[in-house]
């Protein structure tokens, strides 16, 4: 029997070293791809694991959203297969289609005519498999029984189809989006086989888990190389993944030491913050990201995007900066990929050809971002990307005292552009949130400012691991919603955690605020409570501030916001053991229940809680009008309750949650103990 043996990756959980070895094996006219043990593909004439055929996209984009149709031809399902040169031939009715190799970690298909550029790979799938990953997903964790396209885009307004919100969004310019849209994409796929593929490519593709006997990946290229990772447990696979992908510094003492509080009215911004110093909330930082200045639009008040600082809006800027690093105060500030065409930046990128062109290429490109247009930086060219994190991020930003800034956007990335390399921006696109994220790394390193100054993101894609130090959720809608509301917070930090990701964080109060919706008192109590158990509390003052609730509009929600802010500052020295255990082990903070009890598949899918590190579980009430939920605790010993000090057994349970107590446990044996039975006094004082 003819057996090709290759050497795969190894996976560390921190003890164990394991080593893994690829093998295909031809059985029935056919072969089985194993990897440590497990079944990865399964080629039957029958049932062949590839099927090729050539694409005819449709692509339209209207403000960050995306339509991608197509219409494949030709197709041919490869079900012969036949020894070569330690692969595989595919084909079919005896004419030889693919090659199919392995080398390292991975292996490869690759149509032998080229113009097939389109690969459905078939990987084999178990019955009652859990599969997770697809990057950052927002509705749903357990991603079985659904596809999943892989293209960065705005997520939409809404995100449910069924609802008025979503529909009215999708008649204005297809905005409502769906559950599967996504800032961040990633086609990386673990399953609870403890086994994981990866999609080493940036082009379009779907990660599709609809099938019961298969887990399918269609590929928009005409090669398909996909990586391989096996472990004994979750956490050593986590491990495995971040290794691949890069993992982030440590956060800084002052990111994760109080509230960075989000104001964004100007001068006036510096009176207000004084309110909540006085108000007794545990200030770390002020985010305003206005700093720019603003545009007023029928969105709502969106920014200049000429990233120097508003004399106008912000005069004597610098010595205010320092004033408030003095008081232990840091300041942070936006910036994102683009420059306004009506901006001094814009002319000066154009005239040292640093933006991107039309496809003739007479011109800069210029995207319409709703009643404004910007040109694109064009970060395939090593000279702009300099110029940007030196330029912008380094002497308008950073020399100035700036020591953090939300680094928006990155996946609006148009089609039909000409790029300075000269790739295909069909390839290019998912790509263009590393790039991004890559330029912002760059400044900080030129200053020396990594692990000291951080930049936080909502666009990813596979390899951004490397740059980006910190995910924040998105433009969550000011809500309850499942698709779109305070839940989706959740479900995009355990996604994103499972592929290398280890600090996520959200708009504390929600963000969008459209037709009507505005946020609620019970809303803006109950995002202060999961902020608090996030890596960092950062407030937003949201798309249409002068419509909604802020948390200085009444004393009794300062006194919320100040009461979790002294919360999140107390739990400082334990983040810090998890960003410890981040830098040596790539576990993110907030961890899904299974990581630490992977021996119980009801854990698989749950999405409404989560472990903060190993010993504090977190049961966020984000249901409208909820004063208890149910809630799992994992394992076979007692948890004790942060607030009542009460233990109860492992298992489910009815728990209480008014406003002011969500359900959050620890392990009574922790090394942290002491610290988490300080909460409840602490949010008492």
């Amino acid at each position: 029997m003819h057996r090709c043996v290759a050497k795969l990756s190894t996976a560390r959980d921190g003890r164990n070293e394991i080593n893994l070895n690829a093998s295909i094996q031809p059985v029935d006219a056919g072969f089985d791809l194993h990897l440590a043990g497990r079944i990865v593909l399964r080629q039957r004439p029958s049932c062949p694991a590839v099927v090729i055929a050539k694409g005819n996209p449709e692509i339209a984009m209207h403000h960050g959203n995306f339509r991608i149709d197509d219409a494949p031809f030709d197709t041919i399902a490869l079900n012969e297969a036949t020894v070569q040169d330690g692969g595989y031939l595919l084909g079919s009715g005896g004419v030889p289609r693919a090659r199919l190799t392995i080398a390292g970690n991975a292996f490869e298909i690759a149509p032998l005519d080229p113009s097939f550029d389109r690969i459905t790979v078939r990987f084999h799938a178990e019955p009652d498999e859990t599969v997770w990953g697809g990057g950052e997903q927002m509705s749903y964790f357990a991603l079985n029984g659904r596809r999943f396209p892989m293209w960065t885009s705005e997520p939409g307004v809404g995100r449910d189809k069924t609802t008025a919100l979503t529909q009215t969004m999708d008649a204005a310019g297809m905005a409502g989006g769906d559950y599967w849209t996504t800032n961040y994409p990633q086609p990386t796929f673990l399953t609870s086989r403890w086994l994981a593929v990866h999609l080493d490519a940036a082009c379009y593709s779907v990660l599709d888990f609809t099938g019961p006997a298969s887990h399918t990946i269609d590929v928009w290229s005409n090669t398909a190389r996909f990586e391989l990772y096996a472990a004994d447990g979750p956490l050593a696979l986590v491990s495995a993944l971040s290794n691949r992908f890069g993992r982030q510094p440590a956060l800084p003492d002052w990111a994760i030491g109080g509230a960075i509080v989000g104001l964004k009215q100007g001068l006036a911004s510096f009176d207000r913050l004084e309110k909540f110093i006085a108000a007794g909330t545990a200030v770390s930082g002020l985010w305003c990201e206005d700093w720019a200045g603003i545009r007023e639009t029928s969105f709502g008040r969106r920014l200049f995007w000429d990233w120097k600082r508003s004399d106008t809006r912000y005069p004597e800027l610098v010595a205010r900066i320092a004033t408030l690093r003095a008081r232990g105060i840091h300041f942070l500030a936006y910036a994102n990929p683009y420059l306004a065409v009506d901006g001094a930046l814009f002319i000066e990128a154009r005239d040292v050809g640093y933006l991107a062109l039309t496809l003739n290429g007479s011109e800069p490109y210029a995207v319409d971002f709703g009643e404004f247009d910007a040109g694109v930086v064009d970060y395939t060219n090593p000279a702009a990307a300099d110029w940007f994190a030196d330029r912008i991020l380094g002497r308008e930003m950073l020399d100035i005292g700036i020591d953090g800034w939300m680094a928006d956007f990155g996946e609006y990335l148009p089609t039909d552009l000409k790029l300075f390399d000269g790739s295909d921006p069909m390839e290019a696109h998912n790509r263009w949130p590393v790039l991004w994220a890559e330029v912002n790394a760059k400044a900080l390193a030129s200053r020396g400012k990594t692990g000291d100054a951080v930049f936080f993101m909502r666009a990813g894609f596979s390899g951004v691991q490397a740059h980006c130090p910190l995910l924040w959720a998105g433009d969550q809608s000011v809500d309850f919603t499942r698709h779109d509301g305070i839940g989706t917070v959740v479900t995009a930090a355990l996604s994103s955690g499972l592929v290398g990701n280890a600090y996520s964080h959200s708009d504390c109060g929600g963000y969008t605020s459209l037709h009507g919706n505005v946020r609620t008192v019970e809303l803006m109590q109950r995002w202060c409570e999961l902020s608090a158990f996030s890596p960092m509390f950062r407030s937003h003052e949201g798309n249409r501030p002068d419509d909604n609730l802020q948390y200085d509009s009444t004393p009794e929600l300062l006194a919320c916001f100040a009461r979790w802010s002294r919360v999140h500052a107390t739990l400082a020295p334990y983040v810090r053991h998890l960003c410890d255990e981040a830098v040596a082990q790539g576990w993110p903070a907030q961890r899904p229940l299974f990581l630490h009890y992977p021996e119980d598949p009801a854990l698989h899918a749950v999405q409404d809680q989560y472990l903060y590190g190993a010993d504090l579980l977190v049961a966020p009430v984000i249901e409208q009008g909820a004063t208890a939920r149910d809630v799992v605790l994992p394992g076979g010993s007692p948890w004790r309750s942060v607030w009542s000090g009460e233990y109860l057994a492992a298992g489910m349970h009815s728990v209480d949650a008014p406003i002011g107590r969500p359900p959050v446990f620890y392990r009574p044996e922790s090394r942290f103990a002491e610290l988490f039975a300080s909460l409840a006094g602490v949010l008492a004082a």
